[in-house]
């Protein structure tokens, strides 16, 4: 690549930064000025490449990180709701309620005090999805390389990310034995518009990388996890969440950490019958 000149991946290489900056600093006032230095691009043309990349402004884009992140704090924990204003930028819980409202149409308390109430899509209960109970367990941090996709969970490509992934081990050389395939969820389908929903389709790696491109580097979180092993097809997995979340969570004694949780393919879609696909769905919890 010639000096000065960049690639779309370098691009949102770049946004993806911003991205993870913006969720570990939902607790406080973020500027402009102070994201386009993470990005490293100018003020006048940072919030112009956010949007083309992203599809939506930067201002509305934190609104809607803090709004959706304060819907899963509502729902999963039992954090006073004006704890959850304050971890996400709100100086009083009346600044959350007015926003909560305008985006859901229902207050925080209501929200929380009806659990049978949906901000966009309906739970799928299957009573066909029989869970056993899930291995609790405590896991150090993992190393991964990533490529982030952006849209349905159902059908954005993973083939495609996984083969990018195997071919930067190729020619980085970073072939060893225990590599393993994860996906890490950014977003809830029930509070976040389908086109918005994003993915890190990542690679567990145990020899030393760096970034090139659109393939990131990140740490997968360690500490307690429930693990649950679902055999069948990955569409149904929506269906395994909604199951976990409303069925086995409420009743379990634990509350889900402010982590996030991943999922875990231990087999070859290629090379498996769809009833047989093996999948560990890990929960952090506390």
């Amino acid at each position: 690549m010639k000096k000065g000149t960049m690639t779309r991946e370098d691009y949102a290489k770049r946004i993806n930064i911003v991205i993870e900056h913006i969720g570990r600093n939902l607790d406080r006032e973020i500027t402009l000025n102070e994201l386009s230095e993470v990005s490293n691009f100018s003020p006048f043309h940072f919030h112009r490449i956010f949007r083309a990349i992203i599809g939506e402004p930067i201002g509305a884009f934190v609104v809607r990180m803090r709004v959706e992140t304060a819907a899963r704090l509502l729902r999963y924990t039992s954090l006073p709701v004006q704890d959850i204003a304050y971890s996400v930028g709100y100086n009083t819980p009346s600044s959350l309620t007015k926003v909560f409202r305008q985006f859901y149409n229902i207050s925080p308390n209501d929200y929380r005090n009806n659990k049978s109430y949906t901000i966009m899509k309906p739970l799928q209960l299957n009573p066909d999805i029989n869970l056993k109970a899930p291995k609790i367990v405590e896991q150090e941090e993992k190393n991964a390389i990533y490529v982030r996709l952006q849209g349905n969970y159902q059908s954005v490509d993973y083939c495609g990310a996984f083969n990018k992934l195997w071919a930067f081990v190729k020619e980085n050389k970073l072939f060893s034995a225990g590599i393993e395939h994860v996906t890490l969820s950014h977003d809830d389908p029930k509070v976040t518009e389908t086109d918005k929903l994003r993915t890190d389709v990542c690679l567990v790696v145990h020899k030393p990388a760096k970034p090139q491109g659109e393939v990131g580097v990140r740490t997968i979180p360690g500490g307690k996890f429930a693990v649950f092993t679902y055999v069948g097809p990955y569409s149904n997995l929506y269906t395994v969440f909604d199951t976990i979340y409303r069925k086995w969570l409420p009743e379990s004694g634990y509350q889900v950490r402010m982590e996030q949780g991943f999922e875990r393919y231990l087999n070859n879609p290629d090379k498996t019958e769809e009833s047989k696909l093996k999948t560990e769905i890990y929960i952090p919890i506390e």
